[in-house]
């Protein structure tokens, strides 16, 4: 595998460091005119999804720069247009259409427009039918073959994909460019085996793939080396990290391994798969200050019944006996879920059994959805379909109940001192944002200078459902 480079964005100007070199400032104004001239060699892409989405397309970001290309902020600007897709929901991938629906044949003549992603390879070579004027479909698989993908269109062929998913790599590209100066994400495993009766994913992005703890670590000490303090190890199951070298390293070991790395002042991870894990990752974060104290361990039914239709692979009690092992930590660990609401079967008692689940589990925050029926999935052979409406309604009910639990567990940190990763600041004198270990959203006063970038000691004064309120402790 090619060494990996990271380019590195100043939030303000614009510009990247290359491994401590200084890049061109990339033009992010969007005064260019709409046609693009011959050669013009702007880019622009939009990304939908997960974490993991934003990080495909830095490392794609990346390529295109080798290749000489610059970023621009407004599709209508660029001569490169990609939509980084994603197909969990029926929503996200209908969103993709309707900005591929916006371009036309004689006014958009002459740009290369391409779709990315989960959309890209489950609709495959389908997606030009659709939309004719797509010059490429590439999945998250063939990301490192973007260069020659690129050049067979730059030397006029019309159409090329890259949909092959029966690999052994782990889409690391020679060069990313990281969009948040603060955090950095960097993938340790790709793809998935769990098989979810709903989820499109493995059929998407393969099966689960881990990288090298050498070459997790080695990309880890390259991030310090420019500056980052904080990195977030992705997967769509990033605690069924496998080290397939020789070293074997678990991915408890790991964690811990990630946060000795010198420079290197916090570590997350997301997302967990529930039936990987174990009371070594909860023990790594009790004698770890560096492990954030955030857990995301998505549930998705309190209901036995439902969570085998899902195939999830473990009851409502075996999810519970994580929980509890999670809330007995010597270190208070914030505690967030995924919930699909109207699975196919579910009873008004198997909803019910949802909502009795959150009040036992008290997350601290939760992202719900109906359930949307995807292609290429068992779901789709089930019968008893919910209607819409109830669909609907119990999502209203279950987001209610969520946020008042929200709220009051933000309210117990009222007077608190947290550490806050400032990485915002408003429009409004002296006004900051930033989060805190355990992943809270904390807006907040300070008379001092610029603080992007730094770590604030905050009081906390007030709370929401969201978000807390406070001012830096000086």
């Amino acid at each position: 595998m090619p060494e990996a480079i990271d380019v590195r964005l100043d939030s303000l100007t614009g510009a990247g460091t290359l491994r401590g070199l200084r890049l061109p400032p990339t033009p992010l104004d969007a005064s260019q005119s709409k046609a693009c001239p011959p050669g013009d060699r702007t880019f622009y892409i939009e990304t939908f999804g997960c974490q993991m989405n934003v990080h495909d397309s830095e490392k794609v970001a990346g390529v295109l720069l080798r290749r000489g290309y610059r970023q621009v902020q407004r599709p209508d600007s660029a001569a490169v247009v990609f939509y980084n897709t994603c197909s969990i929901r029926e929503k996200a991938a209908q969103k993709v259409f309707s900005r591929l629906g916006a371009f036309r044949a004689g006014q958009d003549a002459g740009k290369l427009v391409g779709v990315l992603g989960c959309v890209a390879q489950q609709e495959g070579e389908q997606i030009f039918e659709r939309a004719p004027w797509v010059r490429l479909v590439c999945g998250s698989a063939s990301y490192r073959k973007l260069p020659e993908l690129l050049a067979q269109l730059e030397a006029g062929q019309r159409r090329v994909t890259g949909l092959e998913t029966d690999t052994e790599e782990t889409f690391e590209t020679e060069l990313t460019r990281r969009e948040n100066p603060y955090r950095a994400y960097l993938t340790i495993i790709e793809g998935c085996d769990k098989a979810c009766a709903y989820c499109v994913v493995p059929f998407t992005r393969g099966p689960e793939r881990s990288r090298s703890s050498a070459s997790i670590l080695q990309e880890v000490r390259q991030l310090a080396d420019v500056g980052y303090t904080e990195v977030q190890l992705l997967g769509q199951t990033v605690n069924s990290y496998r080290d397939p070298s020789p070293r074997r390293m678990s991915f408890a070991e790991l964690l811990v391994a990630t946060s000795d790395v010198q420079g290197i002042r916090r570590v997350r991870f997301t997302t967990s798969h529930p039936r990987d894990f174990h009371h070594e990752i909860v023990e790594a974060i009790d004698a770890v200050p560096a492990l954030c104290d955030h857990v995301h361990l998505p549930v998705q039914s309190g209901s036995t019944r439902v969570l085998g239709a899902m195939q999830r692979g473990y009851t409502r009690e075996e999810y519970l006996e994580k929980v509890a092992m999670i809330r007995a930590a010597r270190r208070p660990i914030s505690l967030t879920t995924d919930i699909i609401v109207g699975f196919p079967g579910e009873t008004q008692e198997d909803f019910e059994q949802t909502l009795s689940l959150l009040e036992v589990a008290q997350y601290d925050g939760a992202f719900s959805f109906k359930y949307s029926l995807r292609p290429n999935t068992p779901a789709q052979a089930m019968a008893d379909p919910i209607p819409e409406e109830e669909k609907g309604r119990r999502l209203a009910v279950l987001q209610e109940r969520q946020r008042q639990i929200q709220t009051a567990r933000n309210e117990a940190l009222v007077g608190e001192t947290l550490e806050v990763l400032v990485d915002g600041e408003s429009r409004r004198l002296d006004q900051w944002t930033g989060r805190t270990s355990s992943n809270r959203v904390v807006n907040f006063t300070s008379p001092q200078g610029t603080l992007l970038g730094d770590y604030a000691q905050v009081r906390v004064t007030r709370a929401g459902p969201n978000s807390l309120v406070g001012e830096q402790v000086i």
